[in-house]
């Protein structure tokens, strides 16, 4: 007779019991991250004066400091008149010392003179603040106009996302509050973040969100502030922010 093995049984019953686990484990969803773009605080640079570009002295992606020069006009008409007013103010004062002309007359060349060199000063175009050339619009030769942009120069020290959180969670968030940021292609380095702004007014999802049913909800934009020394995040990038754990 055919002996049945007890074991059979138990060993069934223990590879039913993983599979099921395993199904439940792969069935469940996934932890929810809020994603966000990472955006950068952005300087548009015009001219203020109309003449040619006589040098671009930086490239796109060019990481520039405050007060560096950017850009050069040659401003030949400015830096005449300019050459002509500091003549005039020195020959006033002369003529002051000598009686031919009165103190009001003399300010008034000094204000052509101080006018007309900062009008040479504006020729050579720097930097605001730190930060990375961006894009650059213009090429040496062109004619520019007063208010025309040069150059786009973004501060990459310190980025920020807006993130979408639903009502019942906002109870749970606090500006200044620590949140950890992720990206998809980095999944094993995280960035801290701190939330710095809680709009008070409910908004529709924005319509970049993938899902035209989640576009539909309201939610109330958070702004969360990334330190970025190396430079790593990026505009343009979507980060993942992983909230604190209820």
């Amino acid at each position: 007779m055919h002996k049945v093995n007890p074991l059979k049984p138990i060993i069934a019953i223990l590879v039913l019991s993983g599979l099921g686990g395993l199904v439940w484990w792969l069935t469940q969803p996934g932890e929810f991250l809020y994603a966000g773009t990472i955006e950068a605080t952005e300087v548009l640079i015009s001219s203020r004066v109309a003449s040619v570009i006589d040098a671009i002295r930086v490239k796109e992606g060019e990481a520039v400091q405050a007060g560096q020069p950017l850009m050069t006009l040659s401003g030949e008409d400015m830096k005449l008149a300019a050459d002509l007013a500091a003549k005039e103010y020195k020959r006033g004062k002369e003529l002051l010392a000598s009686g031919a002309l009165n103190q009001s007359q003399v300010d008034k060349l000094k204000g052509q003179r101080d006018q007309t060199a900062l009008l040479v000063d504006w020729c050579t175009i720097t930097a605001p603040r730190a930060g990375k050339v961006l894009e650059s619009y213009r090429e040496a030769g062109e004619m520019v106009a007063p208010g025309m942009p040069l150059f786009n120069l973004g501060d990459l020290s310190e980025v920020y996302a807006f993130i979408y959180v639903e009502q019942p969670k906002l109870a749970k968030l606090a500006v200044g509050q620590t949140v950890e940021g992720l990206l998809p292609e980095m999944p094993d380095k995280s960035f801290p973040g701190t939330l710095v702004l809680i709009r008070d007014e409910a908004e529709f999802t924005p319509k970049n969100v993938q899902t035209r049913s989640e576009r539909t909800r309201l939610v109330y934009g958070v702004k969360v502030v990334f330190a970025n020394p190396a430079g790593i995040l990026k505009p343009g990038m979507t980060i993942e922010v992983r909230l604190p754990k209820e």
